[in-house]
Parts: C-alpha cells; structure tokens; sequence
C-alpha cells in the first residue's frame, strides 16, 4: 500500500554481492533491504565457462552477475520495506573502483560474445586485478621524463588498478579484444547504461580512475610514446561526456522498469564510487573528515578546501566527492582480506573446534583472545601488504610480513598484529596528508568491520583520533540513496541532502593516553620496516613476485 512518502532506492555492488536499500527522502529512514551473491564471486583462478587458468595477480568477474543483482536484491528490498514501487521516485548505484569492462558500441560486454568466452581478457577486470603493474609503471615512468603535470596530483604514482594501465595491458596483450572493444567502461557507469539505456561517465572515476584532470587527459603524444598505436586510445575508446555527482543521468527504461520492478522513468543518479559515495552517508562534507570505508580493502576519502600535492595518495579531483571541494582519495589495498586469508589458511583446527563449540566466529574468538593482551605482548610487528601498498607507496608487487615470530607465537598473537598493522598503515596515510597540509581532524569509520570494537578502539589509539562510526550497516547503498534523492529533485544539492539522510554516531572510540604512547613506540618499528623493504632499501619482494609471476606462467603455457 502506497504511504504517498517519497522514497528512493541505493543499490551497493562490492567485491562479493550487491545490496539494495529503501531509503526515505524525508528523513533517510532505511525500510528495508536486500543483498544478491555474485553467483561467480571472484574469477582469479579458471575461467567459468572454459576452464582456462589465470596467471596470478588476476582479479576477473562476470557481468551478468551484476544485472542479477537488480533482478533480485531490488525487489525483495522493496518486499523487505513493505513498499509500493510507486512510491519510489528515483535510484542511485555505486561501485567498487576501478573495475572496467571491454563493451561494444551498444554496451554489451565483450565476454558475451561469440568466441569471446574463452579470451580472459574480455571479462570485468575486478578493482583488485593487479596483473597491470608493469603497465602502471611504465605510465609513471614516462610520465616522470615528460614532467606531465597530472602526474603530482596522483601522489607522483599511477596504480595498476586504474583506466589506464588495464586498457594497456589489453591492448598488449590481447590485440583482438582491443580492436573489438568500442567503449572501456567503469562499472559504475556501465550498471547506469543497463538501467537507463543511456551511457554516461561519472566526474569521480574520471578523475581518480581515469587520469582526467583539468578538462582533459593524457594527451595523444603521451600515450603514442608509451605504445606506438596506442595514442588514439582516448579519442576511440575512453572519451565520453561526463556527468556530475548527484545529476541525473537519465531515467529508469523499461526493460530495467521489469527487471527491479519499479517504475519506468523515475530518476537514474550518476554512476559512483563506493567509497566516495559513502561521505555524504556519514555526513562528512567538509574539511578533515576522513571517512575509512573497511571492508575487503580501505579506501580513505575526505575533502580539502584547497589543492595540495600528496605524495603517494591515489588521487585529487576537484568536486570527486561533492561540488565545490577538492575530493582526496587514498587506500589499503588489503584488510579483511588478510584477516579472511589469517582465519583460511592459518588458523589451527583446536581454534575452529572452540569457536564452533562456543557457538562464534573464529574471528570472533580470536579477537576475544587478543583483546586480553597488553600493547606489545605478542612480541611482533607486521606489514599490511599482503594485497601490495595501495597508499603511499603504491606497489603491488610488495608482500607481506611479520616479524618477531617465535615457537611460543600463538595465532591470536599474529592476528592481532595483523589488525595494528592495518592502523598502522591508516597512520602513515593520515601522516603523509598532514605533512602535505591537508590536515585530518575526525577519522569516520564505515563497512563491515565497524563491529570489531577491538579493531576500532586500536585505530582510535594508533592515529591518536576520535574515531566516529557510520550510523547505517550499509553506508555506500545508503550514499547512494541520497544521490538518488538529489537527481530525483527531492533535495537541492549533495551536502543537503546528506544533513537531513546521513547518519553517524560520534566519537564511539577515543583514544588512550597509556594506549597511544604504547603504539608510537610499536609504529616506530612498523615505520622503519616499511621504508627498508617498500623504499628500495631491500628489494626482495619485487624480486619474489617476478620469480612467482614467471614460474607460474611457466605453468600456464
């Protein structure tokens, strides 16, 4: 039954699913949800329709999950808010990034092609794909010899995850997929294409994903020097008229009308980040909020109210986050990721008995016995890098490490240097936008594992911050939702609208005087090992990842 209560709906795709949310305009009331599961989850070891093997540091998903999402988590959103779809005037999407996909000029991915099924290269390649970093650093190079001045405002390094080194690891590698392909395409926009027919790129991925800064790109004679043919790749397949954060890009079509089961023609937002998107959830609009979204990875966002140069910071675009302010991104490119991977592969069977016995998570009982010990009881210290350093290093070849290990090192020990060493990277990003002169004020936690409180009181004590907490479980769909609700007409701008829908609870944690002298001494070791094996001084990781990557190929022949 109708409420005559406008509402609009924000729809998250992670890494692992997408999730619904029915959000009222009034108030930002959240009435219901949804979540689907990738049926393919992640693809980084054999294709799914083949068989064929994958090299390593590959990361691939398969579209018509995502349409699946809208399919189903949308509906049942609805059903779960007890909501009558005319009710809803608009909806809004978000995305991991950078996740791309090769299309056709009418945007049909190319791994649903004929004869495409079996080419890896074809597929989504999932934010996490790193198998670009030779690519990525032969764009830093060049660009360092040609003094390009966007180079400064992607902290002097240009990721592997990003546009630019994926589309030249396609065109190097898979020249017929290349040819083939008319559009390179964020996921964030092409989701927006299946909803409203109509393809628009966002200002954000643009800008941090993309390299387009200050009304432009790469120019031709920099992408032709890089590759020879590759200089037309802007002009032929990336350029695209952009759209702004919380415009509408278009309205619902009614092939989409069926699928989510909402009206034809209410508003479609401009596609978005996740991560950006999340900062008007948790109401943090303006200078020196950082909002931590921690998942599977960390992004850190926040706006500045000037432009600053930080090394190392995966991007700054002027209006990234919202219109007016300079958006700064940076990010860790593994954390529950290494804490999943602790509980996967190293955790000792007695462990999983006594949780199970308990009736909780290993996780949770590992943190239960970690919280008991004092600050350095464990007797180690570790790096955050089993995902390669995102932020401020910007190296996926870098690896993990733990050091201090003893045959009296028990696995809650190592899990609990695991989780200060998350903080610890968390501080050396804060540190490095402070001594830029971007200075970080309130550090706003959001994701998954806000409810972990051991994990947050350590980031409280390491950063030596107020640590806020999103209000919604579900902040990017919420995000979203509220730029939905400003495409819709239903509140004039971003920062608006976030006022009266966003939601955070302040300063749940604060830091320990005793706790944060304690972690200053422990940061010390962190930072010393971060420098001797991520700034040159041993080169072994690098020199480990290129033995892994070239027998594993070996095998792959």
């Amino acid at each position: 039954m109708s409420s005559g209560e406008p509402l609009v709906v924000g729809v998250d795709f992670g890494t692992l699913s997408g999730r619904a949310v029915v959000v009222r305009v009034r108030d930002g009331a959240e009435l219901g949800s949804a979540v689907s599961e990738y049926r393919h989850g992640v693809v980084d070891r054999i294709l799914p329709e083949t068989g064929r093997g994958l090299p390593p540091d590959w990361a691939l998903q398969v579209p018509s999950d995502y349409v699946d999402v809208l399919r189903t988590a949308v509906p049942e959103a609805i059903r779960a808010a007890d909501a009558d779809p005319a009710d809803v005037i608009g909806i809004g999407t978000d995305f991991t990034a950078c996740t791309m996909v090769p299309t056709t000029a009418d945007g049909v991915p190319l791994c649903e092609l004929p004869g495409f099924a079996g080419e890896p290269h074809a597929y989504v390649k999932l934010w996490r794909h790193h198998a670009a970093q030779p690519q990525a650093d032969r764009i830093t190079a060049l660009a360092r010899k040609r003094e390009e001045s966007w180079l400064p405002r992607y902290g002097g390094l240009i990721s592997s995850e990003w546009e630019f080194a994926k589309a030249l690891e396609v065109f190097e590698e898979a020249p017929e997929v290349y040819t083939r392909m008319r559009h390179w395409v964020e996921l964030a926009d092409w989701i927006v294409w299946q909803l409203t027919g109509t393809y628009v790129r966002n200002a954000c991925t643009a800008g941090y994903k993309g390299i387009f800064q200050d009304g432009r790109y790469p120019d031709a004679s920099f992408l032709e020097e890089l590759a020879p043919g590759f200089g037309s790749f802007v002009d032929d397949k990336l350029a695209h008229p952009l759209g702004a954060l919380g415009d509408k890009a278009g309205t619902l079509s009614a092939r989409a009308a069926e699928w989510t089961g909402l009206r034809e023609g209410i508003a479609v937002a401009v596609g978005n980040v996740d991560a950006h998107v999340t900062a008007p959830a948790v109401q943090a609009v303006a200078p020196g909020q950082m909002v931590a979204i921690m998942g599977t990875s960390t992004c850190h966002v926040m706006n500045g109210d000037g432009l600053r140069e930080v090394p190392g910071m995966c991007g700054v675009v002027d209006g990234g986050i919202v219109s007016g302010q300079w958006g700064y991104e940076a990010g860790q490119s593994g954390v529950g990721d290494i804490f999943a991977w602790f509980v996967e592969h190293a955790v000792p069977a007695s462990y999983v008995d006594d949780a199970r016995e308990a009736g909780i998570s290993v996780h949770e009982l590992l943190t239960r016995l970690a919280a008991v010990q004092e600050i350095g009881e464990h007797g180690l210290v570790a790096l955050d890098w089993h995902s390669g350093n995102r932020s401020v290093l910007v190296d996926h070849d870098l690896s993990g490490v733990v050091v201090g290990q003893t045959l009296a090192t028990r696995a809650e020990d190592t899990y609990r240097a695991l989780l200060e060493a998350t903080a610890f990277g968390t501080r050396t990003i804060i540190e490095t936008f402070e001594r830029s002169g971007v200075p970080v004020t309130e550090l706003i936690v959001a994701g998954g594992l806000v409810k972990n409180a051991l994990l947050m009181q350590i980031y409280a004590d390491v950063t030596n911050l107020p640590l806020s907490v999103a209000g919604s479980a579900q902040s990017p769909a919420l995000g979203s939702a509220i730029h939905a609700a400003v495409a819709a007409g239903a509140h004039p701008d971003v920062p608006a609208a976030a006022a009266v829908m966003g939601s955070v609870r302040r300063a749940v944690h604060r830091p320990i005087a005793e706790n944060v002298k304690a972690y200053d001494d422990l940061y010390a070791e962190y930072a010393a090992l971060h420098d001797y094996f991520g700034r040159g001084a041993n080169d072994v990781m690098h020199r480990l990842a290129a033995r892994r990557r070239s027998v594993r190929k070996g095998l792959h022949r």
